[in-house]
């Protein structure tokens, strides 16, 4: 007889924060997870994930989790990056962000492609193909429930989530180790410190409780007031995802404070990013369904591969090249992989493993971010939509 083991909102938290610490120690002690910089969260996510999968299977227990935080998490980590959207960053940026932009839908354009040419050779209807394509790929969980609702067809929405769920855990394992190989083969440097903080003038101080106080209230300050702004987005027909309203209002705050001469605790802040986005990552890999990737036999695992092949190559060739070659576009290259096979924090945690090992990359954090939460959702369901009415 199977038990099903059902855990609140914070137990949750602490099964989460439990294998977060596992991969952390692990991560010290076994050389294969340094040498290809794999995030903490996904090392201890997955053992937890196979774990659970290996306790199903034996009809021995189910877990259910509570994943209400996880929003939370995800709304503070995305706050926190608002904060580092300065103009004068902004500025420096913007050619980089079309770029990056371009070569983002660029990718939805050859997976989706892929999807029908390779599933036209193994006879696989175009709509079923098209579920392994950008859909779960750069759209993710969310995308893939969105779009396979609304077409007319059984178990297409089983298949996207189970194409998502292999796509986020493949990005999260091959995006560091390629960065790190293109870092290596051309001795790439990083040129920057983790934050420009002029904010804090350029001190250097302990962590204390005031400033960490303050870097945690401004958070939840700027958490609260977005979502009152996607309230009022969502009243005049402007439906955005959750922390788009609180990663506005951060940009703002932090601007205005540097024109205002206001000092804001960079450093604080960005500890907390850290943390929120340890926690978010955490919360959601150990709610995995591995058994999901069952539905993904055959010639739907033979889709999957060349979507693998696909964005690899893409990114290796076409990404990091348009991107300047250089340490950014190496950075930039794993988060492209991230969020390209999986979801925008994905594609953070990627940059950040590769950061932790070989410097830090303000550029990366700055426009992967925003094309990655601000603008791919809406090319690429425009783009999933011309397909799907095509091949309807």
């Amino acid at each position: 007889m199977k038990y099903i083991l059902e855990f609140d909102m914070i137990q949750t938290v602490g099964i989460a924060v439990i294998f977060l610490i596992i991969g952390i120690k692990l991560k010290k002690r076994v050389s294969f997870f340094q040498k290809y910089c794999i995030p903490n969260p996904v090392i201890g996510g997955i053992i937890f994930s196979i774990i659970a999968l290996i306790l199903r299977y034996l009809n021995i227990v189910e877990f259910n989790f509570d994943t209400t935080l996880q929003n939370f998490f995800m709304i503070m980590f995305f706050t926190s990056i608002g904060f580092n959207a300065s103009f004068s960053l902004l500025k420096k940026g913007g050619i980089k962000l079309a770029l990056f932009l371009f070569v983002a839908v660029l990718l939805i354009l050859f997976q989706n492609t892929i999807a029908i040419i390779i599933g036209k050779v193994l006879n696989i209807h175009p709509l079923i193909a098209l579920m392994t394509g950008s859909t779960p790929m750069t759209g993710g969980h969310g995308t893939s429930i969105a779009i396979s609702e609304n077409i007319p067809m059984d178990g297409l929405k089983t298949i996207a989530i189970a194409a998502a769920t292999f796509g986020t855990i493949v990005g999260s394992l091959i995006g560091p180790p390629l960065a790190k190989q293109l870092i290596q083969k051309y001795n790439l440097k990083s040129s920057d410190i983790a934050e420009d903080n002029k904010n804090d003038n350029d001190e250097i101080h302990e962590l204390d409780e005031e400033r960490f106080a303050k870097a945690f209230f401004i958070l939840l300050l700027s958490m609260s007031i977005g979502t009152i702004l996607n309230y009022w987005l969502k009243k005049i027909g402007l439906k955005m995802p959750v922390y788009i309203g609180p990663m506005f209002i951060a940009a703002i705050i932090r601007n205005l404070s540097d024109i205002l001469y206001k000092e804001i605790p960079m450093k604080e802040i960005q500890i907390l990013e850290s943390i929120s986005l340890n926690l978010f990552l955490s919360v959601a890999l150990i709610s995995l369904k591995l058994w999901q990737l069952f539905d993904l036999a055959g010639p739907l695992a033979i889709l999957l591969l060349a979507q693998v092949i696909t964005a690899y190559l893409f990114v290796r060739f076409i990404t990091f090249n348009i991107m300047g070659s250089n340490f950014d576009a190496a950075i930039i290259s794993a988060g492209h992989l991230g969020f390209g096979m999986g979801a925008t924090p994905n594609a953070l945690a990627n940059m950040k493993s590769v950061n932790d090992e070989f410097g830090y990359s303000k550029l990366a954090f700055l426009v992967v971010p925003i094309v990655g939460s601000l603008f791919i959702d809406f090319f690429n369901i425009s783009i999933i939509t011309m397909f799907i009415h095509y091949f309807s």
